[in-house]
């Protein structure tokens, strides 16, 4: 039986080459679904509930860890490869947890030693490794140089420009190829599109709950759980309420 997979890169030419080196080192493989962040990782895992997951670290918005623990959640039988561009301190991360791994620039030698764990073997990640590797991999970040969070936009309402403090923001929704911005006070125009913000928010308070949405945390006054595993969340200074997918309700899971 052919096993499947799905693959989150936010690199196109990267993306590609892991799908080439797989047919290679893997002709047996299903690519199921190429995805370019973690939201549509997410998604894609919890629709095919693949065998595998090659998930990239850095990804805009939720990271390949952030795409793990909804994987833990919504597709359980799903085994996790990170690819990473991280330095040797925090590979060890990787090895200590016995966690599979690719290195980029990805080796086809490693490929295929990966490859052959993952047919010898059924096991998933469960929630303390995972925990355990998070806090490695805090560890790690400065080397990697990640940029200052945003702290403030401008935006179009109307005629008028406005200055915009990110903390004021309570969520952010997708608008054809720009963004609307909504505060407590109203909304305005971002002409940036939403996959673009996900690079420059604090991702401690920013969250993505659906594919068109990214919500402030601390603007969040609750959520709303249904049978079919979505989730609705409150607001503490809109009235209206946002949909959140169920393979994003994870990140509520301590709510």
């Amino acid at each position: 039986m052919a096993c499947t997979c799905v693959i989150a890169e936010d690199e196109a030419l990267l993306r590609q080459g892991l799908v080439d080196a797989l047919k290679t080192a893997w002709p047996q493989l299903r690519v199921l679904a190429e995805c370019e962040d973690g939201a549509s990782a997410v998604e894609a895992i919890a629709e095919h509930q693949p065998d595998v997951a090659f998930l990239d670290i850095r990804m805009p918005g939720l990271t390949g860890l952030d795409v793990a623990a909804a994987t833990a959640q919504a597709s359980p039988g799903t085994q996790v490869v990170f690819v990473t561009a991280y330095d040797q301190y925090a590979v060890d991360a990787f090895e200590r947890g016995a966690i599979d791994y690719l290195l980029k620039p990805i080796e086809p030698a490693r490929l295929a030693a990966t490859v052959e764990r993952l047919k010898a073997r059924r096991t998933q990640l469960d929630a303390s490794t995972l925990a355990d590797l998070v806090q490695r991999l805090g560890r790690a970040a400065p080397a990697v140089g990640a940029p200052e969070p945003l702290t403030w936009i401008t935006a179009s309402a109307g005629r008028e420009t406005r200055l915009i403090l990110v903390e004021d923001v309570a969520y952010f929704r997708a608008d054809h190829k720009y963004t609307t911005v909504v505060t407590a006070d109203g909304e305005a125009l971002l002409r940036t599109p939403i996959r673009e913000l996900l690079n420059v928010l604090d991702p401690t308070c920013f969250k993505q709950i659906h594919r068109s949405t990214i919500v402030n945390l601390k603007a969040v006054a609750g959520v709303i759980r249904d049978d079919s595993g979505r989730g609705t969340v409150r607001l503490k200074s809109r009235s209206e309420t946002l949909p959140v997918s169920a393979p994003f309700m994870s990140l509520f899971r301590h709510m």
